[in-house]
């Protein structure tokens, strides 16, 4: 048990030595990779280990908080995506970085946010997720500010700093509830009495839930993952597709497992969470249709894919969506880190109506943004498709409505993704950058020829290792209603993106409703965010006026100013008040000192 310790730490050290000492060197990038690459190996030596070690944090008496890591199917295996994917964004970072001025404190960033989600993946317990939890939201805070310069930049780190704060304390709450209910906050002592009420365990799964919520970006907290995109674009396939939104999936699995799977078939809080992943795989693919920066349309994906995982938990087949999580975790990381390739190549031009041609300008990174898209539409032998596949057959044997609402998204999904694919890579080019783009360094396309083989066949290495949950014919391919309506899905959404954007130099459809997010961030910003900042204002005003001014900085100077105003009346000038004074000193010295 000591390499999950030091698969644990040796980022924290890593981050701690580049900033205390290191520094500004242009060793940071080198050492900081260097650290990725290592825990990779760590984790492939623990791929498929059991076992548990734990030790007291904090002791008052007879209670003890005991902080330890976990060691089974489930954490070595997320541990496996965590690290490949970090290993690989270092890599591709070493060259996308490369002229960043501040390029330094860009790695000891990255390092921080390996160090706390791999504390959430190897936690044992409720105390050290949370610990990692709030972590995960700090770095990720800083990795997306990372241009701070960027008013829009600083913006996006604040927004998804505060989104994950309401969602976490929700998650607070149901953490101390599930503490009440099981007398534990470890995981695999975790036992639901028989005279707790489904009323009561519903309520703390839900509050459970909106750690999910916030840190999975799902409706109404999504709005702070689009924004996010304004970090640099290795960050978004770090961050925001593969890790750190992941994590609130991971944890409610986690939480499944810890309570046991046939509770969750008689809460009510197993709807709310079914209705919410797929409500949100809706409207994010919906909006989706509608963007034209190819980051978001990217996020926008990732939400979509998020609603199908969780979805996939409120239906008790958390095997299916954590299958899925896996799977998604090497395509999406590809189409991030592609995306990353041609903004490079294309002068940091975001616009997929600016580019066009890109297949001959770079060819090799357009075949692997290719193999990304077909895992991400489920074409069928990728891994997506298989993953994808579980989920609706979850949904279709649960006879529930949610089947109908995930396979219109299933149509949406190759429409959007077969749009950006013509816009942005076929036809000819529409801009001076775009026809100005060469192929990448060996430093990028490498880890996108690596995403890409695992894009196709991760689905089959994890069948066994992923979850311990999963149906032995997870790999199997049946036809059935079900494969007809999710090639039916397929086959629509391709076709109607490709007849809609082959040749076209501006985007035939516009409907400003998708257009424009269904007006929700607008709705936050004047109706939420505005009378916040009013009330928050008003606070201050308070604070500062009464308080600070008013009584401490004004009362203390008003005091100093009568005591003065008392001791100069005293000082008169005048001799025969100091005698009177004088003698009635004397008067008094007496009095007290011999008749008392």
């Amino acid at each position: 048990m000591n390499l999950p310790w030091i698969l644990l730490f040796l980022p924290l050290v890593v981050a701690a030595v580049c900033q205390l000492v290191l520094r500004k060197s242009a060793l940071v990038p080198w050492v900081s990779t260097a650290s990725a690459l290592t825990t990779l190996v760590i984790s492939c030596m623990l791929l498929g280990r059991t076992g548990s070690a734990a030790f007291d944090w904090a002791t008052l008496g007879d209670f003890h908080l005991r902080i330890g890591i976990q060691l089974d199917r489930l954490s070595t295996g997320m541990m496996v995506v965590v690290t490949g994917v970090g290993a690989l964004v270092h890599v591709f970072s070493l060259a996308y970085m490369q002229d960043d001025d501040a390029k330094a404190r860009y790695f000891t960033g990255l390092a921080f946010f390996m160090f706390s989600m791999t504390g959430i993946v190897l936690a044992s317990d409720f105390i050290m997720t949370f610990i990692f939890w709030e972590l995960v939201g700090f770095s990720s805070y800083l990795l997306i500010g990372h241009w701070y310069q960027k008013e829009s930049a600083a913006d996006a780190a604040k927004k998804a700093f505060l989104c994950n704060r309401v969602g976490d304390f929700g998650f607070m709450i149901g953490i101390l509830m599930l503490w009440g209910i099981t007398g534990t906050l470890t995981f695999s002592d975790m036992e639901v009495p028989t005279e707790v009420s489904i009323g009561t365990l519903s309520a703390a799964v839900l509050c459970i839930f909106c750690g999910a919520v916030g840190k999975s970006a799902q409706v109404p907290l999504h709005v702070w993952l689009p924004d996010a995109m304004e970090g640099p674009t290795p960050v978004s396939a770090l961050i925001h597709a593969a890790t750190m939104v992941a994590a609130g999936v991971y944890m409610l699995f986690r939480v499944q497992m810890s309570l046991g799977f046939h509770h969750f078939h008689d809460l009510q809080a197993s709807s709310v969470i079914a209705w919410t992943g797929g409500i949100t795989a809706l409207v994010a693919a919906l909006m989706a249709t509608q963007q034209d920066d190819i980051k978001r349309v990217l996020a926008y994906s990732t939400l979509s894919q998020l609603g199908y995982m969780i979805m996939a938990v409120g239906l008790v087949a958390g095997e299916a969506g954590m299958f899925h999580l896996f799977t998604h975790a090497w395509f999406k990381a590809l189409l991030f880190l592609g995306a990353g390739a041609v903004i490079h190549a294309c002068h940091h031009e975001q616009d997929i109506w600016n580019m066009g041609g890109l297949l001959k300008k770079m060819p090799l990174t357009t075949t692997t943004f290719a193999a990304g898209c077909l895992a991400l539409v489920a074409f069928p032998g990728t891994s997506g498709f298989f993953s994808k596949e579980l989920i609706l057959d979850a949904a279709h044997a649960a006879g529930s409505p949610l089947f109908w609402v995930a396979a219109f998204v299933a149509v949406l999904t190759p429409f959007y993704m077969t749009r950006l694919f013509v816009v942005a890579f076929l036809g000819k080019h529409r801009s001076v950058s775009a026809g100005h783009a060469r192929e990448v360094g060996p430093l990028m396309w490498l880890p996108l020829a690596l995403l890409a083989i695992l894009s196709i066949f991760s689905g089959y290495a994890f069948i066994s290792h992923a979850s311990p949950a999963l149906p032995e014919h997870a790999g199997e391919f049946h036809f059935n209603m079900v494969a007809a309506v999710s090639l039916g899905a397929l086959g629509l959404g391709v076709l109607a993106g490709w007849l809609l954007y082959t040749g076209k130099d501006k985007d035939p459809v516009c409907i400003p409703l998708l257009r424009n997010r269904f007006y929700i961030d607008a709705f936050y910003d004047q109706r939420l965010v505005r009378y916040c900042q009013d009330a928050s204002a008003a606070i201050v005003h308070f604070f500062d006026e009464l308080l600070i001014n008013g009584l401490l900085v004004g009362g203390l100077s008003r005091t100093a100013a009568s005591s003065g105003n008392l001791l100069r009346k005293l000082q008169s000038g005048s001799l025969q008040a100091y005698a009177f004074a004088f003698g009635f000193g004397v008067i008094l010295v007496i009095y007290f000192t011999v008749f008392l």
